[in-house]
């Protein structure tokens, strides 16, 4: 769970509860704390978080749905040799830690007026699991209403760019590969379509951020609807 330093939120008594997505290498993480340390000098009080992890149980399942190995590996794992995860299996993980980390960091932060920065969200259970897993849409929904009891976000900021360049990034910047980045380019082709359906479908919400300039650009246009989004709320 990232730690998180918060300061006043000024004339606010209702939290936000803004996203980043994108694929992999799209720069979301490097632009949550931007955004953090932004906001932190503005006077608002941020929680910044992850999915899936977020609680100490979530981060474990982060661990199991990753192919993390775990600190003491018992004698059978040692002896079976891990199993492929399903996509519905996959799915449930997600949710099992979506419910921990919304009941126990995202509601507590936003009933104390705070901005929750989150790196994903529902956007990306439905980009990969649906979109490029195959599980259905309907279904995902469904489940993502039962694990959140209603919770989503108020503004998501999806990072976009090519695939090759977002893996080379990956592969440029990480060392070690966990099981999504060792994907197929096929699959991180469907994930990212599905981001931009998910755009196309909301675009109040989904605001479409191009991921290819220098981080400096990229962080001044997320100022920029960051910015004007917070000026709409306030009159809201």
């Amino acid at each position: 769970m990232m730690p998180s330093k918060t300061t006043q939120t000024p004339g606010r008594r209702r939290g936000i509860f803004i996203t980043l997505e994108g694929i992999e290498g799209s720069g979301k993480t490097t632009q949550l704390a931007r955004l953090s340390k932004f906001l932190r000098e503005e006077g608002y009080r941020v929680v910044e978080t992850r999915e899936p992890g977020g609680t100490p149980l979530a981060e474990r399942i982060r661990g199991v749905m990753l192919n993390i190995p775990p600190a003491t590996p018992s004698e059978h794992l040692i002896r079976h040799p891990a199993e492929p995860i399903t996509s519905e299996c996959e799915a449930a993980l997600v949710f099992a830690a979506r419910a921990q980390h919304v009941t126990h960091v995202i509601q507590p932060a936003l009933q104390d007026g705070a901005i929750v920065l989150c790196d994903r969200f529902f956007d990306s259970t439905l980009a990969y699991q649906g979109y490029a897993r195959g599980v259905n849409l309907r279904t995902l929904s469904i489940l993502n209403r039962f694990a959140t009891r209603g919770v989503t976000p108020h503004l998501t900021l999806l990072f976009d760019l090519p695939v090759e360049r977002g893996l080379a990034r990956r592969r440029r910047h990480d060392a070690e590969q966990n099981r999504l980045d060792r994907e197929t380019r096929q699959f991180h082709t469907r994930v990212r379509k599905g981001f931009l359906a998910l755009a196309a479908k909301e675009p109040r919400r989904l605001k479409v951020i191009d991921a290819k300039p220098d981080p400096d650009r990229i962080a001044a246009d997320v100022m920029a609807v960051v910015n004007t989004f917070l000026r709409k709320a306030r009159t809201s």
